[in-house]
C-alpha cells in the first residue's frame, strides 16, 4: 500500500508559523513594555526640572542631566537617532530585496508603528520641551509627519490588498445582507428601525462630491460611533443589572442570541461602510503619499543637519 505523505516544506511552515507569530507577539510586548517604561521613568524624574520656566532651569540640580546636551538628554539624543534609523527600515525594505526578504511585512508594520508612537516621544524629552530654532523646525516636521502616519496607517486598513479582494468584499456584504434579513425575521429583540444607524451609509453621489478631507472625517467619525451604536442595542434588551455587568452595553453579554444578532449587523455595518468608500479611500491614500513622503524626506534632511550643527560646536 502505498504512503501519502506531506510535502516536507508544508510541514515545516505549519508548525513554524504559530511559534514565529508567538515570538513576534512577545517582542512586540517586550518592546511596548521597554518603550513605556522608559517615557514613565523620564517624566518621573523630571517633573520638576520640567515645569521650571527657562530663567529657571538653569538653578536646577537637574540642569546639567536633562537638559538637550546633558548626560541624560544627551543620551537621549543618541537613542532618538538610533529609533529614528529602525523606523526608517520599514520603508527602505520595499526598496531593498534583502531587507524585504526579512520577515513578513505586518510585523514590521507592528514595529514601526511603535516606533513610530515612541520615537517623538523620546525626542520631546531630548529637547527638554523647547522647541526653537533649526531643532524645533525639524521637531514640528517629525511632529506632523508622525500624525501623517497614523492617517495613513488607517487610509490603508480600509483598501483591499487586491482586485479579489474588492470582489470578496462585495460577495460577502451581500451573503451578510441574505443572512441577516433570515436572523432578523426568526428574532423578536428588535424592530428593523433599530439598526438603521448602524447600517445607514451616504448615497453614491454624496460620497462622490466630498472632498478628500470631509469624507476621511465622516470615515473616522462612522467607525468612533459604531461601539457607541452597538452598545445601544445592547442597553435595549438588557436589564440594569447586565447593563453595569457590561459597562453600558460596550462588553459583550451572555446573551447568545443578542450578541449573534449583534456580530452580524456590525459586520454587515463595516462591509457596507467599506463597499460605499472604496472607490475613494484609494485617492485618500495617493494623497497621503503625497503629503507623507516629502515631509519624511524633509525631516530627514533637517535631522542631518541639526546633527552636524551639534557635532560642530561640540553639543
Amino acid at each position: 500500500m502505498a504512503t501519502v505523505t506531506a510535502p516536507p516544506n508544508t510541514l515545516t511552515v505549519s508548525a513554524s508559523a504559530p511559534r514565529d507569530e508567538a515570538i513576534h507577539r512577545l517582542l512586540l510586548a517586550l518592546a511596548i513594555a521597554v518603550a513605556a517604561g522608559l517615557i514613565l521613568l523620564l517624566a518621573l524624574h523630571g517633573a520638576a526640572y520640567y515645569s521650571l520656566t527657562a530663567e529657571e532651569r538653569p538653578l536646577s540640580p537637574l540642569h546639567s542631566q536633562l537638559r538637550s546636551s546633558g548626560t541624560i538628554g544627551l543620551k537621549l539624543g543618541f537613542l532618538s537617532l538610533g529609533m529614528f534609523a529602525i523606523l526608517f527600515l520599514y520603508p527602505l525594505r520595499k526598496r531593498w530585496r534583502w531587507l524585504g526578504r526579512l520577515g513578513i511585512s505586518r510585523r514590521w508594520l507592528n514595529f514601526h508603528i511603535l516606533f513610530g508612537i515612541s520615537t517623538p516621544l523620546v525626542v520631546t524629552f531630548h529637547t527638554s520641551f523647547k522647541w526653537h530654532g533649526l531643532a524645533g523646525l525639524a521637531y514640528w516636521t517629525m511632529i506632523v509627519v508622525a500624525l501623517s502616519g497614523f492617517v495613513g496607517r488607517y487610509v490603508y486598513a480600509k483598501i483591499p490588498r487586491s482586485l479579489r479582494s474588492v470582489k470578496l468584499t462585495i460577495e460577502e456584504l451581500d451573503a451578510e445582507t441574505a443572512a441577516l434579513a433570515s436572523r432578523l425575521g426568526e428574532q423578536d429583540l428588535f424592530r428593523p428601525d433599530d439598526f438603521f444607524p448602524l447600517l445607514d451609509v451616504p448615497a453614491a453621489h454624496e460620497i462622490s462630491g466630498m472632498n478628500l478631507v470631509a469624507l476621511l472625517v465622516l470615515m473616522l467619525r462612522q467607525d468612533l460611533a459604531r461601539p457607541f451604536q452597538v452598545s445601544r442595542l445592547r442597553r435595549r434588551v438588557l436589564n440594569r443589572t447586565q447593563r453595569m455587568a457590561t459597562v453600558g452595553g460596550m462588553l459583550p453579554s451572555h446573551n447568545r442570541q443578542l450578541e449573534e444578532i449583534v456580530t452580524s449587523v456590525r459586520r454587515q455595518s463595516r462591509l457596507r461602510a467599506t463597499a460605499a468608500f472604496l472607490d475613494r479611500t484609494e485617492r485618500i491614500f495617493h494623497l497621503w503619499h503625497v503629503i507623507h513622503r516629502p515631509f519624511s524626506i524633509s525631516f530627514l534632511a533637517l535631522i542631518v543637519v541639526h546633527i552636524a550643527v551639534a557635532i560642530s560646536v561640540g553639543f
